[in-house]
């Protein structure tokens, strides 16, 4: 859908906040990026934004859905009941793994020897690696808890060994977020460059690598797009390889729109208080940037310079800092754009019990 048709559709919702899902572009976006890696398996991470039509109209064009929770494998199989699935993420429970297995989840990525022999049956298992690579670079390095080092891989893949049903598939890596092309496919060699002869040794065969998500979004730039034919011409033809994109496939199809309530300069600085808040569209708080945004009912030339606030009674519900604006008056419209992941689902939305935005998913049709 066109940009036009967007700004005339969030005028016309009239009641705010509302979050606005492009489906059409998205299914657009997802296309394009599924025939720039014919050799690659996509599943998309959920995490992202597990909105039930986003997760619809992602299906034709993706291998399967990663999670990382029993709420979100439980979510993903209502939605799409017959979406291959893999399981992630650091702290499953016993009760999640159960789940997993009633389930018939295709693949479970182990983060430790203790949760592997949690696992209540048969599995295939990816072991998760935390390598020593560096990512200069990446707006976020998943360290620390998240997988296991080479000593706790080899415990693992000695304990399978011995387990009857528990099969090792491969191995999941995912190091780091914020991560360009290039730098993507560099780090996914030297992965490849490790994981095929550990593979080997243990007895894996047609083995399996998943190297993550993290492709980067540039929200100062909500034009720029991570150069998808790149990576894909760029990815090993070998071993069966498997990706996992979530805010780079989701981010640029959402709005959050709103409208202004109030303007006030306070010591000098002008501040525009927006209905909703941070407590829905927490993206701008946590990754400490100021939020993209089209003011839709103002026409007039960027003469002010104003901070983008909510209503919650912290200094921290900003949306966008010191920005150009028109002359702003209560009721003009605002859209914050790049708000299809990472948004809605992470936000704290009950902090002082507003009320819920609506939600619209404009078809095409």
């Amino acid at each position: 859908m066109s940009e036009s048709a967007l700004q005339e559709y969030a005028v016309r919702v009239g009641s705010y906040p509302a979050y606005i899902y492009d489906l059409p572009g998205l299914a657009e976006h997802a296309a394009a990026i599924r025939a720039a890696l014919p050799g690659t398996e996509i599943y998309y991470a959920a995490k992202a934004n597990p909105d039930a039509e986003i997760l619809r109209t992602l299906a034709p064009h993706v291998d399967g859905v990663e999670v990382s929770s029993g709420g979100e494998l439980d979510h993903v199989r209502t939605t799409l009941p017959g979406m291959p699935v893999a399981f992630g993420g650091p702290g499953k429970t016993t009760e999640e793994l159960s789940l997993a297995q009633r389930l018939k989840v295709e693949r479970i990525h182990v983060e430790s020897p203790r949760e592997l022999s949690r696992l209540p049956g048969p599995a295939g298992v990816l072991l998760r690696a935390n390598l020593p690579l560096a990512t200069p670079g990446a707006a976020l390095s998943m360290s620390g808890p998240f997988g296991m080092d080479e000593d706790d891989l080899r415990e693992c893949a000695r304990r399978i060994a011995g387990t009857p049903g528990v099969e090792l598939r491969g191995i999941h890596v995912h190091l780091a977020s914020g991560l360009d092309a290039p730098a993507m496919l560099d780090l996914a060699h030297k992965v490849r460059a490790w994981a095929v002869p550990w593979l080997e040794e243990h007895g894996v065969t047609g083995p399996e690598l998943n190297i993550g998500g993290g492709m980067a979004v540039d929200y100062t730039d909500p034009e720029a797009r991570f150069d998808w034919r790149t990576y894909g011409k760029g990815l090993p033809s070998s071993p069966r390889l498997r990706i996992e994109p979530g805010r780079a496939m989701t981010a640029y199809h959402g709005w959050y729109v709103t409208d202004v309530i109030d303007v006030k300069t306070t010591r000098g600085e002008t501040y525009v208080i927006l209905r909703g808040g941070t407590h829905h569209l927490r993206t701008p708080v946590t990754k400490g940037h100021d939020q993209p945004f089209k003011v839709l009912t103002a026409d007039g030339p960027e003469t002010t310079r104003a901070t983008l606030v909510g209503q919650l009674c912290t200094p921290k519900d900003v949306f966008a800092r010191d920005v150009p604006v028109p002359e702003l008056a209560t009721g003009d419209v605002i859209a914050f754009t790049m708000a299809g992941a990472y948004a809605w689902n992470i936000s704290h939305h009950d902090f002082l019990m507003h009320p819920k935005p609506a939600f619209h998913y404009l078809r095409g049709d």
